[in-house]
């Protein structure tokens, strides 16, 4: 692996909210590549995924929402937010940081589960040029795989508002996998997940002012057959959100790539690197690159 330039520092988005970033890069990159986290995963995560992106020539930034692992304030209970705050300030300030640290370099992203949901929140969305989608599916519980639902409904109806009751927020560990979650992040997401609609139908009030509409950018969306969220369903259903966008869906079983399981979150861990070169040809191709 070529020496990689890496860098930890913090940016506030537009409201003022700090958000911790790290930057892995080449040391003369030819594309830029932002990485959206999943729900309650840390930056951390992504490491592997990025260094391999960034031996191949680019500058990849991974970034955690507000609320999550570098970005929590001391005293989570008391936070205040929305879960599409991440959509709105927190996904348009990392794109900001990486066209400055990466000035003139072709952008484009990697939304991994909720952060290719929230693209259409970002208005700063058209200096991006292409989205590879990785485990984007709705997220309403009735069409997650039949052995999945009791343990999501469980989520939803008893793990949930118990860790709330007792902490003020979601707890990270046993059966949240992800990291801790503040209160406003987890009662939306399970207004969602709990009808049909996922937010589809919000973006016609509750949710304005958005930009699904103004996404033209193309989007090629990842899905496994062992994940029992996103998808072969639920993967188009989301993409409705993006009518103005070219999109495709891409369904990949583990055999694939020689791994015993990808599951929701399994695609950036090791073992997947020819993955990871299927999604860095696809973005890198010549139709891609434009300038920032």
């Amino acid at each position: 692996m070529r020496d990689l330039l890496i860098r930890d520092f913090t940016v506030q988005a537009s409201d003022g909210y700090p958000l911790s970033m790290r930057l892995v890069s080449a040391e003369t990159p030819t594309v830029a590549v932002l990485v959206s986290s999943g729900t309650g995963f840390p930056k951390g995560f992504y490491d592997r995924f990025a260094r391999h992106l960034a031996s191949r020539g680019a500058a990849v930034l991974t970034y955690d929402f507000r609320g999550i692992a570098g970005s929590r304030p001391d005293d989570l209970a008391a936070m205040q937010m929305d879960y599409p705050d991440w959509g709105r300030l927190d996904m348009p300030a990392a794109l900001d940081a990486l066209i400055a640290a990466a000035p003139g370099l072709p952008v484009l992203h990697v939304g991994h589960s909720v952060g290719g949901h929230f693209l259409g929140f970002m208005p700063n969305h058209d200096r991006i040029a292409r989205h590879a989608f990785v485990s984007v599916g709705s997220g309403w519980w009735g069409r997650h795989h039949r052995s999945y639902i009791p343990l999501a409904l469980f989520f939803w109806l008893g793990f949930g508002p118990l860790s709330l009751m007792r902490r003020g927020y979601i707890k990270g560990g046993g059966l949240w996998g992800g990291t801790d979650l503040p209160a406003g992040v987890w009662k939306t997401w399970r207004r969602w997940c709990l009808k049909e609609p996922y937010f589809l139908e919000e973006l016609k009030d509750r949710l304005r002012p958005h930009h699904f509409d103004d996404v033209t950018a193309p989007i090629r969306s990842w899905v496994f057959t062992d994940d029992p969220i996103a998808t072969p369903v639920t993967s188009p259903i989301l993409l409705q959100v993006y009518p103005n966008a070219p999109r495709e869906v891409v369904v990949r079983a583990p055999a694939d790539y020689s791994v015993p399981r990808i599951g929701h979150e399994g695609a950036f861990r090791k073992g997947l690197e020819p993955l990871w070169d299927e999604m860095f040809d696809w973005l890198v191709e010549p139709s891609a690159v434009v300038t920032s």
